[in-house]
Formats: C-alpha cells, sequence, structure tokens
C-alpha cells in the first residue's frame, strides 16, 4: 500500500496550490479519503474528507470555502486545492485512506508521507 502526496511548496499569502495523493496497492474507489495537518508543535488535525462516489464531502471550518477536495477513481488520486492560502495554513499535509466517513485520524487505514506547506506573509 502506497500513498504518494506531492504539490507542496512554498507559496506567498493569498497564494494557490494543488496537493495530489497517488494511491496503489488497494481498491482506490471502496475508501474514503480524507487529507490532515500538522503544524510544527501542533497536534494532526482533519482538513477534508471525500466519500466512494464524492457524494459526501467534508471540510475543516478553517478550510471551508477556501479549499475543494476532489477525486478521480480512474486515476486512484485525490486531490487538495487550496486557495486564499494563510500564513496559518503553514503545515505538512498529509492523505490518508479509509473505510468509513471520519474526522478522526485513528479512523484511517493508509496514510502518506506528507508534503510540506509553507504560506509567506
Amino acid at each position: 500500500v502506497q500513498l504518494q502526496a506531492s504539490g507542496g511548496g512554498l507559496v506567498q499569502a493569498g497564494g494557490s496550490l494543488r496537493l495530489s495523493c497517488a494511491a496503489s496497492g488497494f481498491t482506490f474507489s471502496r475508501y474514503f479519503m480524507g487529507w490532515f495537518r500538522q503544524a510544527p508543535g501542533k497536534e494532526r488535525e482533519f482538513v477534508a474528507a471525500i466519500s466512494w462516489t464524492s457524494r459526501t464531502i467534508d471540510y475543516a471550518d478553517s478550510v471551508k470555502g477556501r479549499f475543494t477536495i476532489s477525486r478521480d477513481n480512474a486515476k486512484n488520486t485525490v486531490y487538495l486545492q487550496m486557495n486564499s492560502l494563510k500564513p496559518e495554513d503553514t503545515a505538512v499535509f498529509y492523505c490518508a485512506a479509509g473505510g468509513a466517513p471520519s474526522r478522526r485520524p485513528v479512523a484511517y487505514d493508509y496514510w502518506g508521507q506528507g508534503t510540506l506547506v509553507t504560506v509567506s506573509s
């Protein structure tokens, strides 16, 4: 099982980034996919999640209206489009796969290695 996150980088406040997470080794279309982030010295927190068919989508209040999660089951990839980025969005972003919708990290079975997003003011 592998989840390969990419797309992180350094961006100015107000800018945009698109994260991708390519999955392999499991039946991607049968898993709920989530994005989490962890800032230095803080706990890992929920960002967004999307169901198998994209019918159910959930966002943390802190990113609602700025971030968009999507998935392409044909490409085994989940995306996170991040607009209007703020310095407080600076964190390592992780993608994860789980069997049921949840905001709790423990509910997810597989995790990627993370990609660093740095937003400068």
